[in-house]
Formats: structure tokens, C-alpha cells, sequence
């Protein structure tokens, strides 16, 4: 039986960052993928003569060369910035709202100042309080990623009071509670309220930390994407992975994980894959759901109690239902002039959430057109776009396979008809379309009802009040069933994951060294 330091299951975002970081660690690591291919969500397909981004809306936390931020530090370490061109977009986001009572067209540009500029204009009456809004947002971000992990690292309480005090007043409020302090325009409120699609969640029910965090974030290090699509990276990590003497297997699930007793609590020791080969690892780290991980892999008979309170108190989070598209005619065409445009045919996200649950007709969805800031991205006086709203996926779960299609072309047909208002001329000049429905996502990320987030984003799941399981000594979780969910937050899930396993494989060397040293 082939053994190895670490076995990695999924080659996801946080599969992939984990299983660079601990190749190049020194570990000895075999990443397995179901798929024949890496990414996970970030991956592409090709219809026609168009490449299709599948998820990636807007990836953060990259920053300038000028003004690094976080990620820029990451991709270095991971060893794929010379691998891959990222692309800077112009604008922070378009919104738009065609309900005849709060109609609004606003379009954010990627720039701290711009956009307070741009809000001032807009909400001349709102003026010092969207000033002192900002202010607040970058102290929350700077906090959250500086002094509050310093203080869950000290375990200090003092820490939190003396350098997180914003955070403490502010940052686990709900976002609702806060722009409602702030501000009197409900359409002010909406604009700054636009990125909680990225979490899935209405403001009433995310951190407000979540919200000024990905503001900042984004206004102040700008939105990115992929040249080549997200793709183009997930395959940069994978060569990274195999140039530091990783080893990957494509086509090949894993089927259990196996374990035995080491002071009465179940220790890893080697998986089982589809094709029933055996292989023995002292380390796993899981970037499958947490759900599947302990239900479905693991091979002991009754989950201890601390994993069964941990499901008892989570609820599985929204999946996503996009039509990918290509056009035969330009962005400029049909008036599309930003890369991200959030269409509302209401303000009330209470509302919009809500519809999340049901089939009616979407109330709020997301256009996505990567060529007006990259022309690379179709073929020469075309447009790939894509269109997409939240939905959870417990809705489509009982729509019978005879009726399937009808229904997803049906449901299509309303999302099509919702972005026609602001640009018509789409559902005519379409040359390539494909329907993904969160029996899609169910299907091709093997998550409970399609998550893309992982579970429910809310306040109750930050890490200062949910600590990691630990209940199975080496096996470890990462990505969105870990921590919070989007492209950003996984890529760190998984290199940090990775980093706390190679502190338990240089103890367990340690204590071997001991033991032949006795002996």
C-alpha cells in the first residue's frame, strides 16, 4: 500500500491552494479529483466559438503591484503569478432598478474615492454620512484582517478592546442595523448593499463585516479577473502542484476514509478510492462538503456528538441558477458598459431573498460581461455573457426528470426577460446558450441541494464563535465548508488548512525522532 504525508480530496480552490502549500512544504501529497479536470467551481467549457467563464464574478483581494493586498502574497507563495494574467476591471458595479416607484441606474466606479465621489452626487443629502460610512469600512477591514486574528491568536480579550474597537461595535452587527444607522435613502441603502449576492444572504441576515470588508476590498485593491477565465488558474496551481513532486489523479473519487482508534478517538490513516485502491497517509484534508466528508466518507459507524451539534445548528446555503450566452454582436451594442450589473426590480432584499426559495420569476440578477474590459474574452465583435440569480436548491430537488427541461428553459426564458429591460436586443442576438440549474452545481460539485457557498453565511458561523472540528485527529476541512464561501476566502481556507497540517507532520517527525532516539 503506496503511502504519502497528505492525501487532499477535491481539487476545488481550497483542494488546489492546499495542496500546493503542502507540496512545497515538504510533505509528500496525493490530491484526487472525481472530475477529469482541476477547479471545481473555477473552471470553463467551451460551446461553440465561446469559452465560458462558469463562476468567477469578480476575484478580490489581489491589489496593485503599486498597493499589494493579500492574495497578490498568496499566488506568489502558491508559485502562479507568473502563470497567469490577471485582469484589472474598471468598475466596482453597475445597479440598476426598474420597479416604476425607486427606479435607479448608478454605476460604482473601482475607486475608494470615485465611489464616494459617486455617491455624494447621487445622495448630495447623505453626504457626511457616507463619508463617515467609508471611514468605517476601512477600519473594519483593517481590523478584521490585522487585530482580530491577533487576539484569537493571543486569545486575549484586551487585545479585541484596544485595537478592534470598530470591529467590536460594528462588525458582527447585521448590515440592515447598520445602514440603517447611517442612512435615510433606501436607495442609497441598496447600492451599498449590492455585493450580499455574494454571500447569499439580505443584508438583515449577513455581518456587517462581511459587507465593508468586500466594499473596501474591492474599491480600494479593484475587481480582477482571470485572462482565460478562472480555469486558466486552477490549471497554473495544478502545474505548480506537479512541478514541486505532487502527485494527481484524475477520474478517481474517494470512497471512504479510513480510521483507527488512537486514545479512544478515531485517528486517520489511509482512503479507500472508487477503484477500490488503498492508500495509507498520516494527514487528509477534505475540500469535499463537510456534509459528505463525515456522512458518506468516514468510515466510523456513529459521528461523535461535537460533528452532530455542528450540523444541527447550519443551514445548507443558496445555490445559483446561470445561463451562460454568446452574442453575435458587441457589448457596446447593447449598451452594456461595466463588467458586473446587479438588475432589481425592487430595493426590498427581504423580498429578493425570499424568491430565492420558490420558482416564481427572479426579482434580482446578476450580469456578468467580461469582454468590455477584456475583448480577449469573445471572439471579435461578439459578447459572452452571463446572467445569473440566487436560488436554493431544495426547489428544483422534487421537479420530476420529465419535466425538467421545460422548467429550466422556462425559468430561463424569465431571467432573459428581466435583463431585456435595461438591454434589449440580448435574447435576439443569441448565438450559444447553455442553462445550469442547482441541480447542475449539485451534479458537478457534488454539494447538498448545489451550495456554492458552503452553508448559510451568517453571523452565527464567524470564526469567533465556531471553532473547527476537531473530533477525527487528521482530518481536516477546507474551502467554503470551512469558513466563508467565494473564490477569495477558499484560495485562503485552503493555504492556511494546509499550513496548520504541516505543523502536525513536523510534531509527528519530531516525536518519531524521539522515539528511535530512546529506543
Amino acid at each position: 500500500m503506496k503511502e504519502y504525508d497528505a492525501i487532499v480530496i477535491g481539487a476545488g480552490n481550497g483542494g488546489l491552494s492546499a495542496a500546493v502549500t503542502l507540496q512545497k512544504g515538504g510533505a509528500k501529497t496525493l490530491l484526487l479529483e472525481k472530475h477529469n479536470i482541476p477547479g471545481g467551481c473555477a473552471t470553463s467549457f467551451v460551446r461553440g466559438e465561446y469559452e465560458f467563464e462558469v463562476a468567477l464574478h469578480q476575484l478580490s483581494g489581489l491589489g496593485t503591484e503599486k498597493q499589494p493586498f493579500i492574495m497578490r502574497q498568496i499566488f506568489n507563495e502558491l508559485g502562479v503569478m507568473d502563470k497567469v494574467e490577471f485582469v484589472q476591471e474598471s468598475d466596482l458595479y453597475r445597479v440598476v432598478v426598474n420597479d416604476g416607484k425607486n427606479d435607479l441606474d448608478i454605476t460604482l466606479p473601482a475607486d475608494w474615492d470615485g465611489i464616494k465621489n459617486t455617491l455624494i452626487k447621487s445622495f448630495p443629502a447623505e453626504q457626511e454620512a457616507i463619508k463617515n460610512f467609508m471611514v468605517l469600512c476601512e477600519k473594519i477591514c483593517i481590523e478584521s484582517f490585522m487585530h482580530v486574528p491577533e487576539a484569537r491568536r493571543r486569545s486575549s480579550e484586551e487585545v479585541l478592546k484596544n485595537k478592534a474597537k470598530k470591529f467590536i461595535q460594528y462588525g458582527l452587527r447585521n448590515a440592515k442595523d447598520v445602514l440603517d444607522e447611517f442612512f435615510e435613502s433606501e436607495q442609497l441603502k441598496t447600492v451599498l448593499a449590492a455585493y450580499w449576492c455574494y454571500v447569499g444572504l439580505p443584508p438583515s441576515q449577513m455581518s456587517f463585516s462581511d459587507l465593508a470588508i468586500m466594499l473596501f476590498s474591492y474599491g480600494v485593491f479593484k475587481p480582477w479577473h482571470i485572462k482565460g477565465g478562472s480555469q486558466a488558474l486552477s490549471s497554473a496551481l495544478l502545474e505548480s502542484f506537479l512541478q514541486a513532486g505532487g502527485e494527481v489523479r484524475f477520474n478517481c473519487a474517494v470512497d471512504q476514509i479510513l480510521t483507527h482508534t488512537t486514545n479512544n478517538k478515531p485517528e486517520v490513516n489511509a482512503i479507500k478510492t472508487e477503484h477500490g485502491d488503498l492508500i495509507s497517509c498520516k494527514r487528509i484534508i477534505s475540500n469535499a462538503s463537510s456534509v459528505l466528508t463525515y456522512t458518506e466518507l468516514l468510515d466510523i459507524p456513529t459521528l461523535p456528538v461535537e460533528i452532530q451539534d455542528d450540523f444541527k445548528s447550519r443551514e445548507i446555503g443558496t445555490s445559483a441558477f446561470c445561463i451562460y450566452l454568446g452574442l453575435d454582436c458587441t457589448p457596446t451594442d447593447l449598451g452594456i458598459t461595466n463588467a458586473s450589473t446587479f438588475l432589481c426590480n425592487t430595493i426590498d432584499e427581504e423580498l429578493m431573498h425570499d424568491t430565492m426559495k420558490t420558482m416564481d420569476a427572479p426579482v434580482a440578477t446578476m450580469l456578468t460581461c467580461y469582454n468590455v474590459d477584456d475583448p480577449s474574452f469573445a471572439p471579435e465583435g461578439k459578447t459572452q455573457i452571463s446572467l445569473l440569480c440566487l436560488q436554493y436548491g431544495n426547489v428544483w430537488e422534487n421537479i420530476s426528470a420529465e419535466k425538467y427541461a421545460e422548467t429550466k428553459y422556462a425559468f430561463a426564458k424569465q431571467l432573459l426577460e428581466q435583463a431585456e429591460q435595461t438591454f434589449p436586443g440580448i435574447t435576439n442576438n443569441i448565438e450559444e446558450v447553455e442553462v445550469a440549474t442547482p441541480l447542475t452545481m449539485m451534479r458537478y460539485l457534488n454539494t447538498p441541494s448545489g451550495a456554492i457557498y458552503g452553508f448559510q453565511q451568517n453571523p452565527e458561523d464567524s470564526p469567533l464563535y465556531r471553532e473547527r472540528i476537531k473530533s477525527v485527529t487528521g482530518l481536516h476541512l477546507a474551502g467554503s465548508w470551512n469558513g466563508m464561501g467565494g473564490f477569495q476566502p477558499t484560495y485562503m481556507n485552503g493555504a492556511s488548512t494546509a499550513r496548520r497540517v504541516l505543523k502536525e507532520l513536523k510534531e509527528i517527525n519530531q516525536n518519531l525522532t524521539k522515539e528511535v532516539n530512546c529506543a
